[in-house]
């Protein structure tokens, strides 16, 4: 039967646990245009009184190992154009680009290796960024927004010349790992490697990425023990931006020199673009104000672990 519990007045603390759902939970994120957040409440019931509760959210993250044989798989990409004008056409610009495996966790410097032979009568400029998507899916529609997180340039080549990025790394900020197995939010990237051409389009080639949560130690150049490679992997929670962030990118970085000659806004709108490099790149900065999700355990990640809480306390 149920017992009838009677407190007196004062502060009373009432530690719990509970186990997780076993079915896999989405991690928790915080976007552009929607969320996924989880809650834990904690309802008093009072005789002759209203109902006490609290609320407090709860951060889940499902965990992806960059280990995987799907995600240690190379990556290599290659595309040429020609630029001309007009009548006249000067030679192609050629570029070719490799990333050693497709997974990679936040904190890990990512080597690019790269070709660009440029037979253009053109100055050009190698460039190398990483991108994140957010797409929205609700009521039959999808949303999309897309923002720059971390890039890097490299040297000028002139009219028939060619440089080799022999591991050119580029290092991935504190961002939220990827979502792939939401039906209703997900969160991709991808590493891309372009060219400024003046007076022509950009010459472009994108590889897809996956933002993991328990590292590769294979890959890693850092001390191989499990703890120190997980304090590495999970640097992003603590909710700094590096010790020395990047600069923002100049508008001319990431917007063609036939764009900017224009005057294109600097930020046009997101949505829908595929063309389109560069979203708002402050916009990233303001996910790390919010709390990101930790694991289920920094010992276990299986689901089955029990979730500890803080005691919930009432005063009566």
């Amino acid at each position: 039967g149920e017992e009838n519990l009677i407190l007196l007045d004062g502060r009373h603390e009432f530690p719990f646990s509970f186990q997780l759902p076993q079915e896999p939970l989405v991690t928790s994120f915080t976007g552009k245009y929607g969320s996924i957040q989880y809650y834990v409440k904690a309802i008093l019931e009072r005789p002759a009184a209203p109902d006490q509760s609290v609320e407090t959210e709860l951060q889940v993250i499902s965990h992806i190992d960059v280990s995987s044989p799907a995600l240690l798989t190379p990556v290599l990409r290659s595309q040429e154009k020609m630029v001309g004008c007009w009548f006249f056409t000067s030679g192609p610009v050629s570029l070719s680009a490799k990333i050693e495996r497709k997974g990679y966790c936040n904190g890990e410097a990512i080597p690019i290796y790269a070709e660009i032979e440029n037979c253009s009568s053109r100055l050009i400029v190698p460039k190398a960024a990483i991108f994140q998507t957010q797409t929205y899916l609700a009521s039959g529609k999808t949303k999309t927004f897309r923002q720059m997180v971390a890039n890097v340039r490299g040297n000028h080549i002139a009219s028939g010349s060619t440089d080799t990025w022999n591991g050119k790394t580029l290092k991935i900020p504190p961002v939220s790992p990827s979502i792939l197995d939401c039906c209703i939010i997900r969160v991709e990237y991808s590493l891309a490697v372009y060219i400024h051409i003046p007076g022509a389009k950009k010459l472009m080639i994108e590889m897809p990425l996956v933002i993991g949560t328990i590292p590769c130690i294979g890959f890693s150049s850092r001390n191989s023990s499990i703890t120190s490679q997980f304090s590495m992997d999970m640097s992003w929670l603590a909710l700094t931006m590096p010790e020395h962030p990047e600069a923002p990118p100049n508008y001319a970085d990431v917007v063609s020199e036939e764009e900017f000659s224009r005057h294109v806004p600097a930020y046009p709108p997101p949505i829908d673009c595929e063309e389109q490099l560069c979203c708002p790149v402050f916009a990233y900065i303001q996910e790390f104000r919010l709390q990101p999700p930790p694991l289920y355990s920094e010992i276990d990640p299986h689901p089955t672990d029990v979730e500890e809480i803080q005691p919930v306390s009432f005063m009566l």
